[in-house]
């Protein structure tokens, strides 16, 4: 019996898809599905999925409803099924975006038994009309795609998802099979008691992408990188993934004008928009999408090379979904993410104002992507862990953490003290409650448990919390803690803790990355007391070249180039002039008069010391949106007076100040003369300006008024040094 049947199933495969064999569990699963019984399928991104109810749903009597998130989703499914079929009517959706023709039709289809798979999003099948059409016909089972949208705890929480049991309870009950591509035992069960199906048989494909390369940088400078990295791959297929609607606008503008093919992708945009914006990545008119999270469900390019977070997601799910959509056809994928932990408290804040209950479980989640931004255990090894999977290997070759490992210590006594600690506590408190007793934080939760009675209490106080992060998240993944499902985040000690306690053996341990500190707006490092400065050797000989050309044309070194101008030069080597026009604060006009000698010198330290420039491409910046700049210059081109052109533009006069001082210090001459003579008196200016081109070593404003006095007021003294320097520097 069992021969015939086989024979059958792989002949439907190969008549209705053209293949001859499963992949994974595909079989398994379809099988279960023909016999009757309610499936859960976790299968990760690529593995198909979609086969596992289409399938079946051509074999059986009846229609399929699949019930599937996003309107996009569905037609590139229905669309791929009637590719399949010589029946157009094969499939169908039912949705908001059709008509009533266009509806009427799909029920004329669905009523003769032409329809095998009918798509619903789960809102369209709550409406009572269709409800009641659906009673009328013989429905051989519900699909649930991306089911994870069902638990508050996967990362794309669906309220109406939700509501889908009560719905199929009015239908007419039949089997049902859940799929997702990412879910954690916590999401699984949440998922299974839902829908009512805790009985259901589960088939659990491995969630290991060997062909991922996983990798997590400093957002330090990321913009920079991610030019850099997308121009080393020219030609590939990538996507990138931002928070906000904004940074996606400003980073594919800023590609753009850097020579790169690429689009951005929102909710934002109109749908026609985003759709020809999908279809020209797809049919490879551009290499790259610069998306939210709005882009990818159910986008089946298998060719994308790189996957990069210019953001860190809110969840593990979320990362694992975004970064699985790189190498689907079995290729090279290399998955890049940028992390400050400045992301991370942004997220926190746009919690606020959500239900308590939310907000508790959206910072559970993002501690654990902190914990694996930060962790320097193999990326493989924490991911597969919190997906409930063992990853035994030592060495993944395929991340960051394993190509570059940090120095590991010994962690025998570390683990027992962690261990000793929980024991004692007991199972009721989460990672920052035992940590806090570790490290004797006395605080008011913890005397209301009188836990700092406790003989552990302080036991590891010679270290910080930061470190005790890490011994933690490395007993999870040894299975020596483990963490509550139901009540998500509470810890106990494992049966292998236990032992461990009995019998310690030596574990070596490694610590958490440590990352620069990024600022909010360019993605720059936090200046960290002296300036990041890449080469002190070449940056000591620009200093001393300015002083010579200083010298040379009777001016204060900070008049040619400031400091930050020198560090940049000291970081992305230009050698030549179009090159220097893109160092921090120089621009044309600047490399054009000072620049000459200073490419000169860093071309032949350079080829001197054979040194790899990062620099082999330019970044050329984006024109400001606003047009502050050009209008600002005009402005003053035309003799507007301060005030007028800040209301213009909607800027205090401190912020026209700092937008004039950034247009003067990179090289463009502007004469604000008939301004000051308005404003400051004729003396002032005199002695502000003596003060610059005599006494001056540096541009600071503050030893500028300790030098003059009071008299003088910080905005005069600014005025006047924007007219000093474009004399003199520009």
């Amino acid at each position: 019996m069992a021969k015939t049947e086989e024979v059958s199933l792989l002949e439907h495969l190969k008549t209705h898809f053209g293949f001859s064999r499963f992949k994974g569990n595909q079989e398994a699963v379809i099988r279960n599905i023909l016999a009757g019984r309610d499936t859960f399928v976790l299968m990760p991104t690529g593995g198909g999925k979609s086969l596992c109810y289409q399938l079946p749903a051509l074999i059986m009597e009846g229609t399929a409803i699949i019930i599937s998130p996003l309107i996009a989703l569905m037609k590139n499914q229905v669309d791929a099924m009637r590719t399949f079929s010589m029946e157009e009517g094969v499939a169908h959706f039912l949705n908001s975006s059709l008509n009533k023709a266009a509806v009427a039709k799909v029920k004329e289809d669905v009523l003769s038994g032409k329809t095998k798979l009918l798509y619903f999003a789960p809102e369209s099948l709550t409406k009572e009309d269709n409800v009641s059409f659906l009673q009328k016909i013989k429905i051989s089972f519900y699909a649930i795609d991306e089911a994870h949208c069902i638990s508050e705890w996967g990362h794309d929480f669906r309220p109406e998802y939700r509501r889908i049991r009560p719905i199929i309870n009015d239908i007419g009950t039949a089997p049902l099979i859940a799929l997702t591509a990412t879910a954690t035992p916590k999401v699984q069960l949440d998922i299974q008691k839902n829908l009512g199906m805790q009985d259901a048989a589960v088939f659990k494909s491995s969630f290991n992408r060997p062909n991922l390369f996983y990798e997590v940088r400093s957002k330090a400078g990321a913009t920079k990188e991610i030019i850099r990295y997308i121009k080393q791959h020219e030609g590939k297929s990538g996507i990138i993934y931002c928070l906000s609607r904004k940074k996606v606008e400003e980073l594919s503008d800023l590609l753009k004008v850097n020579g790169i093919k690429a689009l951005p992708y929102h909710a934002g945009m109109d749908a026609q928009t985003r759709a020809d914006n999908q279809d020209k990545f797809i049919m490879e008119e551009v290499d790259v999408i610069v998306a939210t999270i709005a882009f990818g469900m159910g986008i089946d390019k298998p060719d994308v090379r790189y996957v990069i977070h210019y953001d860190i997601p809110k969840s593990l799910e979320g990362y694992y979904q975004e970064t699985g959509r790189a190498g689907r056809d079995g290729g090279e994928g290399h998955c890049l993410t940028f992390y400050s932990y400045k992301d991370i408290q942004k997220l926190e804040k746009f919690m606020q104002g959500k239900p308590v209950a939310e907000q508790e479980i959206g910072k559970l989640l993002l501690l654990e992507t902190v914990a694996y931004a930060e962790s320097s255990v193999c990326r493989r090894k924490t991911l597969l862990h919190y997906f409930g999977e063992e990853y035994d290997e030592p060495n993944c070759g395929c991340c960051d953490n394993c190509v570059n490992p940090k120095t590991q210590f010994e962690g025998k006594e570390y683990l027992c003290t962690l261990l000793e600690a929980l024991k004692a506590i007991g199972d009721k408190f989460k990672g920052d409650y035992l940590i806090h007793v570790i490290v004797g934080k006395n605080n008011s939760l913890i005397k209301s448990y009188k836990h700092h009675k406790l003989e552990e209490f302080g036991s590891g106080s010679e270290k910080d919390e930061k470190f005790w992060n890490a011994v933690l998240r490395q007993a999870l993944i040894l299975g020596l803690v483990d963490k509550n499902i139901e009540n998500y985040g509470l810890l106990s000690i494992g049966q292998k803790g236990e032992e461990y306690l009995k019998k310690p053996y030596s574990v070596l341990l490694t610590q958490d990355h440590e990352y620069e500190e990024v600022d909010e707006e360019e993605g720059a490092a936090m200046p960290t007391g002296k300036g990041g400065v890449a080469d002190e050797e070449l940056f000591a000989m620009l200093k001393d070249l300015r002083k010579k050309v200083a010298k040379k044309h009777n001016l204060p070194p900070f008049v040619i180039f400031q400091d930050p101008s020198l560090e940049d030069m000291a970081v992305q080597y230009p050698i030549t002039l179009e090159e220097m026009q893109n160092i921090t604060g120089v621009g044309a006009g600047k490399a054009r008069k000072f620049g000459k000698e200073f490419v000169d010198l860093i071309r032949a330290y350079v080829d001197e010391k054979d040194i790899v420039r990062p620099q082999d491409m330019v970044v050329k910046s984006v024109v400001n949106k606003s047009g502050n700049k050009v209008f600002i210059i005009q402005s003053i081109d035309r003799q507007m007076e301060f005030e007028d052109i800040a209301d213009a533009r909607n800027l205090t006069i401190d912020e026209l100040l700092t937008e004039i001082e950034a247009i003067v210090n990179s090289g463009t001459k502007l004469n604000i003369d008939y301004f000051i003579n308005m404003v400051i008196d004729e003396d002032k200016v005199e002695d502000i300006y003596a003060y610059f081109r005599e006494e001056a070593e540096t541009d600071s404003i503050e030893e500028a008024q300790r030098e003059l006095g009071s008299n003088y007021t910080e905005e005069e003294i600014r005025m006047v040094r924007i007219k000093f320097l474009s004399e003199q520097g520009n």
